[in-house]
């Protein structure tokens, strides 16, 4: 018996220990998965209606040219499209996503430069938790390897866009050469 299965308690009886076939457990165990895959499709459609036709989703609403969703779930959404941005080398399409003073505060171009030559690529983000502060800004937990960090998301121009935090805004405001240099310095240059 195997008890460091990463389901199993340890000490909790198998089909085996107790006198069944082991195939019948394992078939039980499928029956019950389906039944529960089953029960999640049938909640989910149900949940949809042919009357609406407002498309789902930030994307969906950026591609009809429509406002995003003022909803934590927009919020989301238009995180994970940033953060999803990013991660893939998308540095320009991660910078469109910030705020007018995140873009006030350093050029696309050297944001451009500053990632290429600084950021780790190919390393999902994941969004683990997110909460509204007020109507129009959400903060969002999002996590790399094993680290998190809160980010704050600000409904502007009817869209959810990144608000940079202050120590982003001052590396930023150095200008693409000194930022990088100031990061080599540190020791937070990934690619140095």
């Amino acid at each position: 018996m195997d008890n460091h299965h990463p389901h199993r308690r340890p000490g909790t009886p198998t089909a085996k220990t107790q006198g069944r076939p082991a195939r019948r457990a394992v078939t039980g165990r499928r029956l019950g998965a389906l039944a529960l895959a089953a029960a999640a499709v049938l909640s989910f459609s149900a949940g949809c209606t042919e009357e609406s036709e407002t498309p789902a989703g930030n994307a969906a609403a950026a591609a009809a040219g429509g406002p995003e969703p003022k909803t934590l779930e927009g919020a989301k959404d238009a995180a994970q499209t940033v953060f999803d941005r990013f991660s893939g080398g998308d540095f320009a399409g991660a910078w469109e996503m910030y705020t007018s003073a995140g873009k006030q505060a350093i050029s696309k171009d050297d944001y451009v430069k500053l990632n290429t030559a600084c950021s780790r690529k190919g390393l999902a983000i994941q969004l683990t938790s997110a909460r509204m502060e007020g109507t129009d800004k959400a903060v969002v937990i999002a996590k790399q390897l094993v680290a998190a960090q809160s980010y704050t998301m600000v409904y502007e121009a009817d869209a959810w866009r990144l608000e940079p935090a202050k120590e982003g805004l001052a590396l930023y405001k150095l200008g693409a050469d000194k930022a990088i240099a100031a990061q080599k310095k540190a020791g937070t240059c990934a690619n140095s």
